[in-house]
């Protein structure tokens, strides 16, 4: 197979995770036989500081260009006021909108080799594999903001269409999986929830009818997220929400360096990323978790290139080299020696 790939790395240590992922999707490239061309491009702090927007306009003609996205983290403390009008942070909701990638998909499989690493109890990460389906193109993230003398406005704003589109990736993922959705909202309170839950009902009923569908509150998935996980197969849920949701969940993995995500949309294409963010504080030092943009590029061979063997392979191999031990300094347990990044990745690529 032949692929254009488009490597936006970003700031914080979203070069450095990024590396390893390359390295690996050229070791599956050169396994495989494929042709896989991977272009880099600024995006971000990195970008505004060379006196670019966040998102250039020939870095988003590449994404726009390419068969699929990997993207490494985004954000800097020098751009971390709220009053600045342009932040690195606006580059990816631009992303996602330009793209119209308006599914974010995060898998959650505890390796049970790092059940230390997790505040819960053994017993509760028994059986977890779920996956989280957070709406991304539409809510209070992209609704319209203003502030008025001593008031602030962020209005929270959703239509059927986008509802019904992504009840439709989960009903699908759902049938590919345990049949079971969990459509987290907040119907008590807010007009948007019940309109979700109108929304939600009528499409799994309807094309979905061998799928179990149920509703719930936000505040009580989040607590039922870590006192009984293994009751989940799919979330889906609104932009805020998901964003919440997901990064508690990443508690159950025992850190957010083992989280990867893809973005999609209706089309192959998708952005595939890290959910940990920039983490300023460690980058530069070499001892960044790579294993969730590792994960994310095995996510972006299954979901744009349609290369399922390719993709377990990768995995396959994480998994394996998480269970012998080479773990970084947010996994290794207190009193041993964590290993940094470059090993980390390295021995990803030995477990081909």
């Amino acid at each position: 197979m032949k692929a254009r790939i488009a490597v936006l790395p970003g700031d914080g240590i979203g070069p450095e995770v990024t590396a390893e992922a390359v390295h690996c999707l050229r070791a599956i490239a050169a396994k495989f036989h494929h042709d896989f061309e991977l272009i880099e491009a600024p995006v971000g702090a990195v970008a505004m500081d060379a006196g670019l927007e966040p998102l250039p306009a020939p870095t988003l003609e590449l994404a726009r260009a390419a068969d699929a996205i990997l993207f490494g983290a985004i954000g800097a403390p020098r751009y971390s006021d709220p009053a600045l009008q342009v932040r690195p942070e606006q580059a990816i909701l631009g992303l996602r909108r330009e793209l119209g990638l308006f599914a974010n998909l995060r898998p959650i499989v505890p390796h049970a080799s790092l059940r230390h690493a997790s505040p819960l109890k053994d017993e509760l990460l028994e059986g977890v594999d779920l996956m989280v389906v957070r709406e991304l193109t539409g809510g209070i993230y992209f609704g319209r903001q203003l502030r008025q003398g001593d008031t602030a406005t962020d209005e929270c704003r959703y239509t059927i269409a986008e509802v019904e589109r992504i009840a439709r990736v989960a009903g699908r993922l759902a049938r590919a999986r345990r049949r079971q959705i969990t459509s987290v909202d907040k119907a008590n309170v807010l007009e948007t929830s019940r309109l979700w839950r109108q929304v939600v009902t009528r499409v799994i009923a309807e094309e979905f009818p061998d799928v179990q569908l149920e509703h719930q509150l936000v505040d009580s998935a989040a607590m039922l997220l870590l006192s009984r996980p293994a009751g989940y197969d799919v979330i889906v849920t609104e932009n805020l929400f998901g964003d919440i949701l997901s990064d508690e969940a990443a508690a159950l993995a025992g850190s957010l360096g083992l989280l990867p995500s893809a973005s999609i949309g209706d089309g192959t294409r998708g952005l595939y990323e890290p959910i940990h963010g920039s983490a300023p504080d460690i980058a530069g030092r070499g001892i960044a978790n790579p294993y969730a943009a590792i994960g994310s590029a095995a996510l972006l061979l299954r979901h744009s290139l349609g290369l399922e063997a390719e993709a377990s392979v990768l995995e396959k191999a994480v998994a394996g080299a998480i269970a012998a031990g080479i773990l970084t300094p947010d996994l290794a347990p207190r009193g041993t020696v964590a290993a940094d990044t470059r090993a980390a990745g390295r021995a990803v690529l030995e477990r081909f």
